[in-house]
């Protein structure tokens, strides 16, 4: 089986999302110098649209006109952040995940013009974020902080921040280090003070299911440690049906030891509910892992919770 000439890859036409692209060109010229790649960019509904994501289609905005284009013959690989990605309803048809990249930085960044922490920021501070993730722990924890709807890219966020319409930020480091931004960051925020999303940090190959020679060949750049989580945390958020409106967060954490653990939390929207549930894999395979701890908060209430919010 020869492997492809020319891979076209399709991508959301965003900096970060092209600045994506661009890792997964140099991983696959590292590994097959012979093969030739070109960029298939496509404008995704979620780009375009500036609301409420429960409105068009929640997390599928930023997919759908990817999954097409795959689809349709008119690209061969798609580059996916599996944290963008929805859980609740299966891959499109005809298509597979071919390798799940080496993770980056899971966490979350505070950005404040005045370098100030989050324990810092006085009563009344604005807050510019439409993660309904973020908007429920930063009701839990900081609650005299006050949370403003903003969406758009990184640099658009930076750029309204700048024009005086939020006086912080919370972002993903990963994509401030995509998009050689760090220097914004006033503080990392642990994981365990701010939860990730499902799937943060992690970049997802996705092709044809049919493409043998093309799975084939990009399988090289797939990482291991990162395949099983990935696997345990989109089957955790599988089984509790999460949709784009869900304050679920949660991450999968492999030790040196090999060992896989799974820390997950639901949230009401106003932070006054909180489930948590974490387990150690042991002898479980990672999607049982993800289902094992999904079971643990559906006990606990999270379908009712889940079902409460409109979406």
């Amino acid at each position: 089986m020869s492997a492809p000439e020319l891979i076209r890859i399709v991508s959301r036409d965003s900096p970060m999302a092209l600045a994506q692209v661009e890792r997964v060109r140099a991983e696959l010229a590292a590994l097959h110098p012979g093969i030739r790649t070109e960029v298939v960019p496509v404008k995704t509904t979620g780009d375009k649209w500036l609301g409420d994501l429960s409105l068009v289609d929640g997390k599928g905005a930023f997919t759908k006109e990817v999954d097409a284009a795959l689809l349709a013959g008119e690209a061969d690989l798609a580059v996916h952040c599996v944290k963008d990605i929805p859980a609740d309803r299966p891959l499109p048809a005809g298509t597979v995940f071919a390798a799940f990249l080496k993770r980056d930085d899971i966490r979350d960044a505070l950005i404040h013009p005045g370098g100030l922490t989050l324990d810092e920021l006085p009563a009344g501070t604005r807050i510019g974020t439409s993660s309904v993730r973020r908007v429920a722990q930063l009701a839990a924890a900081h609650p005299h902080l006050e949370c403003v709807p903003f969406r758009g890219n990184a640099n658009r966020r930076l750029a309204k921040m700048a024009a005086g319409e939020a006086d912080a930020l919370l972002l993903a480091v990963s994509g401030l280090e995509r998009i050689g931004r760090e220097d914004v960051i006033s503080e990392v925020l642990s994981p365990e003070v701010m939860i990730p999303p499902i799937g943060a940090g992690i970049l997802a190959l996705q092709c044809r299911e049919g493409d043998a020679a093309l799975i084939d060949a990009v399988s090289g750049l797939g990482h291991p440690a990162t395949h099983r989580e990935a696997t345990a945390e989109r089957m955790l958020l599988h089984v509790l049906q999460g949709h784009c409106n869900s304050p679920v967060a949660g991450y999968a954490r492999t030790e040196r030891n090999g060992e896989l653990s799974l820390r997950a939390a639901v949230f009401t929207p106003d932070g006054k509910t909180i489930l948590n549930a974490h387990e150690w894999a042991g002898r479980l395979d990672p999607a049982t892992l993800g289902t094992a701890v999904a079971v643990a908060l559906l006990r606990q209430g999270a379908r009712e919770l889940i079902d409460g919010i409109a979406h």
